[in-house]
């Protein structure tokens, strides 16, 4: 955990809070699921505490993608880590899987030519549903970059606004 959140993580992107979240979500849940693996624990209690998990999300502000995917790299770390009867040799071995593939999934050299942002237009354009080719020509036109997509979020046709999440390769 120590590795993937502040090793791979906080190094690039600076997130202290999430960082912090992360490390003493990754500590709580590796503390819990130690003592549950080590009593009897049915299949309804694990899917009960999934629930409870579930409302914290429900309740909690939204993070993007990326950071999802490390905070749940740090849970999955605590669950291999906290299972008794698996041989230490194994958990080690299934860890340093999951570093790698953190690693070399988000290295920055991966992908670095492409990117996303999510932009809001004043005004809806025409073609924006009847025409996608047209548009994404349209929108890589706006931008001054290529768009390789783009996905319509909203379109809201009172206040005249399109709210669209744009991919596209950075030259």
């Amino acid at each position: 955990m120590t590795l993937l959140i502040f090793g791979m993580f906080y190094r690039r992107y600076r997130d202290k809070q999430l960082a912090t979240t992360a490390a003493m979500f990754n500590t709580f849940a590796f503390a819990v699921l130690t003592i549950l693996s080590s009593v009897e624990f049915s299949l309804a209690a694990g899917f009960g505490l999934f629930a409870i998990l579930a409302l914290f999300s429900l309740r909690s502000e939204q993070i993007d993608k990326l950071e999802i995917s490390y905070f749940f790299g740090a849970i999955a770390i605590a669950v291999i880590c906290s299972v008794m009867g698996t041989s230490l040799v194994f958990v080690m071995l299934v860890t340093a899987l999951v570093l790698a593939a953190a690693y070399i999934i988000d290295h920055p050299r991966v992908l670095r030519l492409s990117d996303g942002i999510q932009i809001t237009l004043d005004q809806i354009d025409p073609h924006a549903l009847s025409d996608p080719e047209l548009m994404r020509r349209d929108l890589s036109h706006r931008l001054g970059v290529e768009v390789m997509s783009y996905n319509i979020v909203g379109l809201n046709y009172v206040n005249d606004l399109a709210v669209i999440n744009v991919f596209y390769r950075k030259s």
